[in-house]
């Protein structure tokens, strides 16, 4: 390690190691506890299930939303670790020694950046695999139809004679059933042919097959009839991931899974903003370290420190709180992902680093 001992870098570097790990591992067990609790809360109405299938049901949902959550392990880890080097003096004999916060701070920031890419690589991979099993097995235990629409979305596809936007209130898990129908169909120019309202919207090999449909043309009286078949080039798979939520893609699915999108006319926003994100994770980590290093080498003895590790916790709420603001901004078009994605963790990052360098270099 350039600038400290092999010995002095190993040591930190398993430090934060083990504090990150802890917290994190505490924090699933809260969010595991705690799902499993309203599941066996849920399955207390007679529903016939043992205690052993909840538990392994609440095991599959929880690293879904551990990972949410990393950040806040990364912060408070990093607190954990930085202030027990400062309050066992090590940290006021390294830097009595001539090393730098640069130099013991490196080892933490490379151990944090290679659990960002961790997370990105396997662990999101992972969760989504859990995730999936999960809604199956709860759809299994619970006989229920999962709503993957929730609020009233909007389909677009693009067809040879023309194209279509569709308007569904509800759909099933699979996203070949819709509820709630209203399709505008317009011609190759873009002029509005006809709107057409259904009840159900059922996806077939190459169209859509609406039921208990009123047709609205303009100078035409409405006309009723009990189906309307409208013609897509569009997959199952296809309106499963455009009515579906990004979090159901692994990273190494989101490439594929935007270009087939596009491919089909279809918004994948949501998609790559998922994908920039888990790209920009490592440095949203980095930038979580350096928050807590800024906060906690203040020397004990001086006092002072709640306040700062309180500032260093308000900051990195404030930090997360402007990377989910971002991301909304990214989804409603307004910045693009990358933009949404990566500049709320530079941002962070840079506005640490000119903390740490006022603090030690004045």
């Amino acid at each position: 390690m350039i600038g400290i001992g092999v010995t002095l870098a190993r040591y930190i570097s398993k430090r934060f190691f083990q504090s990150i790990a802890m917290v994190f591992i505490t924090i699933f067990g809260l969010i595991y506890m705690i799902d499993l609790v309203e599941l066996l809360r849920r399955a207390g109405d007679g529903i016939p299930v043992s205690s052993l299938t909840l538990a392994r049901l609440s095991f599959f949902r929880t690293p879904s939303v551990a990972e949410q959550i990393l950040p806040f392990a990364i912060l408070f880890g990093s607190l954990v670790a930085f202030l027990g080097l400062s309050r066992k003096l090590e940290l006021v004999i390294a830097r009595s020694a001539g090393v730098s916060v640069w130099q013991f701070g490196l080892p933490a920031f490379l151990v944090v950046f290679s659990i960002g890419l961790f997370s990105s690589l396997i662990l999101n991979p992972l969760s989504v695999t859990m995730k999936q099993r999960a809604e199956q097995l709860e759809g299994r235990i619970f006989t229920r139809t999962v709503d993957i629409a929730g609020r009233s979305k909007f389909l677009r596809q693009v067809s040879i004679d023309g194209s279509s936007i569709i308007r569904a209130s509800t759909a099933t898990a699979d996203g070949v059933l819709l509820s709630g129908v209203t399709v505008f169909v317009f011609d190759k120019a873009g002029l509005l042919l006809e709107r057409v309202e259904a009840e159900t919207a059922d996806l077939e090999l190459g169209y859509w097959h609406l039921k208990k449909v009123r047709i609205l043309t303009v100078g035409i009286e409405p006309q009723i009839s009990n189906s309307y078949l409208l013609e897509t080039n569009l997959t199952k798979r296809e309106v499963r991931q455009a009515l579906g939520s990004s979090d159901t893609v692994s990273f190494w699915g989101l490439p594929s899974t935007i270009a087939q999108l596009e491919l089909a006319g279809l918004d994948a926003t949501k998609y790559r903003l998922r994908y920039h994100s888990l790209l920009a994770r490592p440095f949203l980590l980095a930038a979580m370290v350096i928050i807590a290093a800024s906060v906690s080498l203040r020397f004990f003895r001086f006092g002072g420190i709640a306040k700062l590790v309180l500032s260093g916790i308000i900051a990195g709420f404030v930090l997360y709180a402007c990377t989910e603001i971002a991301e909304d901004l990214g989804a409603a078009g307004f910045v693009s992902a990358a933009v949404a994605s990566w500049v709320p963790a530079i941002v962070g990052c840079l506005l640490g680093i000119l903390v740490l360098l006022h603090q030690e270099d004045g």
